[in-house]
């Protein structure tokens, strides 16, 4: 009996530990997981993307008037902000000092006048004779250097005349254009100093509802600039509005300006080019010198059919299908994918232009068309997840994760 007794014992034992190892193993198997699909109409929208750049303020038109003589100014008839015409007397400089030159300019060619007219009736004189034999050589060569000294010395005050004349006009200072007044850099009684750089007088500037932008662009962003892009700006004078214009000329010439870092000594060359950007100004809120914050569009289409770019880079691959799933896959270089019930079918399509985001779609599938974007995979039951913490699914390998998925952790 006892025998007996220890063999049911054994049994009953062996029974509890076969359905403990069967509730373990039930209990720690994976839990199911579910993938769910984030699709997106095709749809019309907006495709832009841009450069950004700082720049100045500047008048298409502007002169820069000076004076080409040395002296006092004596008048200044325009002042800051001035309409001016062209022709109009701005400035006037002493002429008594010129004046003083004329006079003694006039003086030496009327007496070298004089002199060249009795030397050259001397020499036609003095030439008829010595043709007939009546004087010596030294006589008729004698009366031709006297001729060619005296006809040189001529032509010389003349020029000398010429010279003070045109001085003493450079004293009256005109306005070479039409236009405003936007610089004054002179006093009445001030001397001025013309040397190998004419002083500047006045600026005037054209036509100050007509400005640009000179716009410094990197080295790095000036390939995309093209001449006709749509540009955005702001100025710190007018925060809340912004300003439309375009690109105009790219200038060939790069300019190089040094960086330091503050972290070490070292400086580095930055080059930059002119990017020259037209501004309507009919309101006067641009100012001469004001500096932009400049948004050059190098893609710019409104009103297109497009898509995320995330969505030309889904594949339905495993673990993103089942096995009852049906693939209708397709020819072509870019696809997007559609959904209906368990199937899933390639769309080939014609592509445009893209900032990243966004991808133009110009062929292969009709707008309103549901396509999948990205897929995300999460659990059903109650398991343990390996997520990182905030996160309730895994998502797709074959789409971008969140920022900062790809942080090593410490």
């Amino acid at each position: 009996m006892k025998t007996k007794a220890k063999k049911i014992i054994l049994i009953v034992i062996a029974i509890i530990v076969i359905a403990g190892i069967i509730v373990w193993i039930a209990g720690g198997s994976a839990p199911k997981r579910k993938i769910s699909y984030i699709t997106v109409p095709v749809s019309k929208g907006d495709i832009s993307n841009s450069v950004t750049a700082t720049g100045t303020i500047e008048p298409v038109t502007e002169v820069q008037v000076g004076t080409q003589v040395s002296g006092i100014i004596d008048k200044l008839y325009a002042d800051y902000n001035s309409i001016v015409t062209k022709g109009q007397l701005i400035a006037e400089m002493d002429k008594v000092t010129l004046q003083s030159e004329l006079q003694s300019a006039k003086a030496n060619y009327d007496g070298s006048k004089a002199e060249y007219e009795y030397q050259q009736k001397n020499y036609a004189r003095n030439k008829g004779l010595y043709e007939k034999k009546l004087i010596s050589d030294t006589d008729y060569e004698l009366a031709t250097y006297n001729y060619e000294k005296a006809k040189s010395e001529y032509e010389s005050s003349k020029a000398s005349l010429a010279k003070a004349e045109r001085n003493l006009s450079y004293a009256t200072i005109t306005s070479p254009i039409d236009g405003v007044v936007i610089d004054r850099a002179v006093e009445e009684g001030q001397t001025v100093a013309a040397g190998f750089e004419t002083p500047t007088l006045f600026t005037i500037a054209a036509d100050l509802t007509q400005m640009q932008v000179v716009a410094d662009v990197d080295e790095a962003d000036i390939g995309g600039v093209e001449e006709g892009q749509r540009v955005s700006f702001t100025v710190d004078a007018y925060p809340n509005d912004v300003f439309e214009g375009k690109v105009t000329q790219i200038r060939l010439g790069s300019t190089s300006s040094s960086s330091t870092s503050s972290s070490s000594t070292s400086s580095e060359s930055v080059i930059t080019y002119e990017v020259v950007i037209s501004a309507q100004n009919p309101d006067l809120k641009l100012k001469p010198r004001l500096t932009a914050n400049v948004t050059i569009y190098i893609l710019d289409k409104k009103d297109v059919l497009s898509v995320p770019a995330k969505a030309l880079r889904f594949t339905p691959e495993v673990p993103l299908v089942g096995k009852e799933d049906i693939i209708k896959d397709c020819e072509g270089e870019h696809k997007l994918w559609t959904k209906e019930g368990n199937t899933f079918t390639a769309h080939p399509v014609k592509i445009g232009i893209s900032n990243g985001i966004l991808t133009e779609i110009t062929g292969g599938i009709a707008e309103g068309t549901q396509v999948i974007s990205e897929a995300t995979i999460g659990n059903t039951g109650q398991a343990p997840e390996m997520n990182a913490p905030g996160e309730s699914a895994e998502r797709s390998p074959f789409m971008p994760g969140p920022p900062g998925s790809n942080k090593k952790k410490k």
